[in-house]
């Protein structure tokens, strides 16, 4: 299967999956009365939401360059981690909000171990669910993705505080623990929607790629660029499965157009074999352009 079918194919089932999930939560609630077992079911509605703009973002980012789009849609799918890192955050609020009112009004639970077994079964199937969505995002370079499954994995920390949270209430008979629990996993998925808030916009401001990437780039076109002089002014930017790639090649005066090109082309050809969807800009330039004194054999960088 290729990775495009891969990726819409689990976007789909993660709606699937968020709806049966969404339901063991609010069966787990209805059992038990409990004000933690209620936020995590709200949470699980902001999930069931979360997957529909992901599997949007995929469909729009898989769409090929059109005359208003020249650069393609590739990030269609940051705007669907936004939407994520919001809803994370939304989540977070709706839960303090339902632990002040557990706060004024404590009361005891119903049905806790039969509550518990249902939301451990959902909390399981969430883990495994949100595991395969990382790995994929990330083999992928699919923003959407990843970021479904971290928030689905927030989705699984509640749940486990939670679970933490009554079994101490039940043992202990400290009603309080139901609440406290959810305060804290409430905090945490603050902290967790900040951060698929930040990385999206990173890659909506252009960000470069990381320095050890960066680095193997340099050693790809190295390796690659026999005849050239110099490169320099090597620039870069991730927007979601792509990774664009600009630089400068001086050559000599002399050398033919045809030469100058069979050399991009090789340079080309081996960051395509490297970097999954690479686009690759490189400006040729004679020698007068050149940043460094030359006659070493090597073709360094500026």
């Amino acid at each position: 299967m290729s990775g495009k079918r891969t990726i819409r194919r689990l976007a789909a089932w993660s709606i699937v999956v968020a709806l049966g999930v969404m339901a063991l939560k609010f069966a787990a609630w209805r059992m038990t009365g409990s004000v933690a077992l209620y936020s995590d079911a709200l949470e699980s509605i902001v999930n069931v939401i979360a997957a529909a703009a992901a599997l949007w973002a995929i469909s729009v980012s898989h769409k090929p360059a059109d005359s208003d789009h020249q650069f393609g849609h590739h990030k269609a799918e940051y705007f669907s981690a936004v939407l994520e890192g919001v809803l994370i955050v939304v989540a977070a609020l709706l839960i303090i909000a339902e632990v002040w009112r557990a706060w004024q009004n404590p009361a005891p639970l119903t049905q806790a171990w039969e509550g518990l077994a249902v939301n451990g079964l959902a909390a399981a199937i969430n883990g495994v669910w949100a595991v395969l969505l990382i790995r994929v995002g990330r083999r992928e370079k699919s923003p959407a993705l990843e970021a479904d499954g971290r928030h689905i994995m927030t989705d699984v920390v509640t749940s486990v505080g939670v679970i933490a949270g009554l079994v101490g209430a039940v043992l202990t008979g400290w009603h309080m623990l139901d609440p406290l629990l959810a305060l804290i996993v409430a905090l945490n998925i603050l902290w967790q929607g900040w951060r698929v808030i930040g990385s999206s916009l990173d890659g909506l401001m252009d960000k470069a790629v990381p320095v050890g990437e960066t680095m193997r780039i340099r050693d790809i076109i190295s390796a690659n660029s026999k005849g050239a002089l110099e490169v320099h002014d090597l620039k870069t930017r991730i927007a979601g499965r792509a990774t664009f790639i600009e630089f400068h090649m001086v050559v000599s005066a002399a050398m033919t157009v045809g030469d100058s090109h069979a050399i991009c082309d090789r340079i080309e050809e081996a960051l395509k074999a490297e970097i999954p969807s690479v686009r690759v800009v490189i400006h040729v330039e004679p020698e007068d352009e050149a940043k460094l004194p030359h006659g070493t054999g090597a073709v360094p960088f500026a």
